[in-house]
């Protein structure tokens, strides 16, 4: 008698330990920075989301580990970039998840084949689209309603909560696109061009007023050959760029040198799919990331460094990833 007593206060106890207690929320199961942190914000308090591609690493030849299987295994929902970025982990998806759970490619979505960008690390005959449209942030703004309708069709019991998540997103988002035209309309005209290592910005580009002039990566992610390097140089020359930018996450000596032989400043700040601070950061978002670039390419640029002064970028409360 007492055994059982004893037994049954036990299951009681555990019952209310936090350290057992399995979340209830959906699991989603996203790939790079901005995209996860996206769904995160739209799905705030209801979804826990596991980013299996780590910050800071190449999304263009990243391979998913034995390990990512399991995530993709457990997933509710599986919302991805699309646009051939995740061409390893989509096959991947497809042997492991579990029967009925949907595979959501945002890009395809969000713009057709007509709209597609092609340049030189994206070169058309190869059949692969520049798939960065998140920093246009008109597209980002639809990665969110695509993400939230996909969370609404699955989970329609919380459907108010998710459009209400989205509304208060969206309003972050278009209070930063709106600073972005400012920050760029502040950019002697002659400046408004940009020169990078990797090609992140064809859709932001347009949007916004810049031009792109020139991206310095192949398209095998390889360095540059010296005739190609020779080539940019004296491009950058005769338009007389200001600057040239990279990131940490394609680190590339050739770069530096190039902008050394341009007499253009060389600025390795600026980031598409590393967001800044640390994770516990309010800040550490795709928003925060934003404003970010913009300030990075303000000052380089000859524009106003106080032009994201206000924005904010915070995530929404109870997002998770």
């Amino acid at each position: 008698m007492i055994n059982d007593i004893l037994k049954s206060l036990a299951v009681f106890i555990l019952s209310f330990s936090p350290s057992i207690v399995f979340s209830q929320n959906l699991q989603v199961v996203t790939s790079v920075a901005p995209i996860s942190n996206i769904v995160a914000n739209v799905g705030a308090g209801l979804i826990e989301v596991h980013g299996i591609v780590p910050e800071g690493v190449n999304s263009h030849t990243f391979e998913p580990a034995p390990s990512d299987a399991k995530w993709l295994r457990q997933a509710d929902l599986i919302i991805l970039n699309g646009l051939d970025l995740e061409i390893p982990t989509i096959k991947l998806a497809q042997k492991v998840k579990r029967t009925g759970v949907n595979i959501v490619q945002l890009g395809d979505l969000a713009i057709g084949k007509r709209d597609w960008k092609f340049d030189f690390s994206f070169p058309e005959s190869e059949g692969h689209p520049n798939p960065h449209l998140w920093p246009n942030m008109a597209l980002a703004m639809r990665y969110a309603e695509l993400a939230r309708d996909a969370l609404v069709q699955l989970d329609p019991t919380n459907r108010d909560k998710y459009f209400a998540n989205t509304t208060d997103y969206l309003r972050k988002m278009s209070h930063l696109d709106a600073a972005i035209f400012e920050c760029v309309a502040a950019i002697p005209s002659q400046n408004r061009r940009l020169v990078t290592y990797h090609d992140s910005y064809a859709y932001f580009a347009p949007r916004y007023g810049m031009q792109v002039i020139g991206a310095i990566q192949p398209s095998d992610f390889s360095q540059p050959t010296p005739k190609e390097v020779g080539r940019i140089i004296r491009q950058l020359r005769q338009q007389q760029v200001p600057a040239v930018f990279g990131s940490e996450v394609f680190s590339s000596k050739v770069l530096q040198q190039i902008a050394k032989e341009a007499k253009a400043k060389f600025i390795d700040e600026l980031a598409d799919d590393d967001l800044p601070h640390e994770k516990n950061h309010p800040e550490h978002s795709f928003l925060g990331m934003m404003k970010n670039n913009l300030i990075v390419m303000s000052k380089a640029l000859g524009g106003d460094v106080n032009c994201m002064q206000g924005i904010d970028a915070k995530n929404l409360i109870g997002t998770s990833f």
